[in-house]
């Protein structure tokens, strides 16, 4: 559900789940066989996705069999679930999260802070402590004319302290930071999964590396401009979510061509 309605490998989830993968077939076979989750075969790899619309019946159905109807436990759910007044805020705070927030998330805040003016109040953090910018990184922001006033590396935590600004969207921009357990954030934003490779990790010559760092900050552009041209004050919660999903999968579709 973290990464849908991407699909993810079986190898992915048991590394995430710590869980054996004899056990996690298992599980993934009585999921399939309910409905609840959806199989495709790319090239050699299976990916399996969280049915989104059997997953809502789901929850529906357990919402009204567990309450046995009660108005004044189902009413609120239903409501803010079928809500479809347009987000319009004076200014949307977003929060791009990674393991390390040095590069990437770095990257989303930069652009959003720089594309998206003031409708947009840009954050990043990483889900490990203990981290700083990556060289490089800072390298093709101040490339492209971005100015590293402001930024640093920050940990998730501080956005989850009593006082932190209450977020409207939050995206995960890397598989490890998806699949990290996280207590539910404050407001129900709106959430998103822009999974990128990780440009620390790649290898060769200085020449090579900071070519494939010039190349994640351009994938993470497009993602970036495609959100701020979202038509946000005509769009309630629901659409807001499909738009925002399906900007990810564009972006993958597109960059695995």
């Amino acid at each position: 559900m973290r990464f849908a309605p991407r699909g993810v490998r079986p190898t992915e989830m048991a590394e995430a789940l710590a869980m054996p993968p004899s056990t996690l077939s298992h599980h993934l076979a009585e999921l399939d066989r309910t409905g609840l989750l959806r199989c495709e075969r790319r090239g050699r790899s299976l990916f399996y996705a969280a049915d989104l619309a059997a997953a809502e019946r789901l929850i529906g159905y357990l919402a009204l069999d567990c309450s046995r109807g009660r108005p004044d436990l189902v009413l609120p759910l239903l409501t803010t679930l079928t809500d479809r007044a347009p987000m319009s805020p004076p200014a949307f705070n977003v929060l791009f999260i990674c393991s390390g927030n040095s590069a990437r998330s770095i990257f989303a805040e930069a652009l959003l802070r720089d594309i998206g003016g003031d409708r947009f109040r840009a954050h990043s953090a990483g889900t490990r402590p203990n981290t700083e910018l990556n060289p490089f990184a800072l390298e093709v922001l101040q490339r492209n004319g971005h100015s590293l006033e402001g930024l640093r590396s920050k940990h998730v935590s501080e956005f989850q302290e009593p006082g932190a600004p209450v977020m409207d969207f939050v995206f995960t921009v890397c598989d490890t930071a998806a699949a990290e357990e996280c207590p539910p954030w404050p407001g129900q934003p709106i959430t998103g999964h822009w999974g990128l490779p990780d440009p620390v990790k790649a290898q060769g010559t200085d020449a090579e590396k900071a070519l494939v760092f010039a190349q994640t900050y351009g994938a993470m552009r497009r993602r970036i401009e495609a959100f701020v041209a979202l038509p946000f004050e005509t769009l309630d919660r629901l659409a807001l979510q499909a738009r925002v999903d399906r900007i990810g999968l564009e972006a993958e579709e597109q960059e695995t061509r």
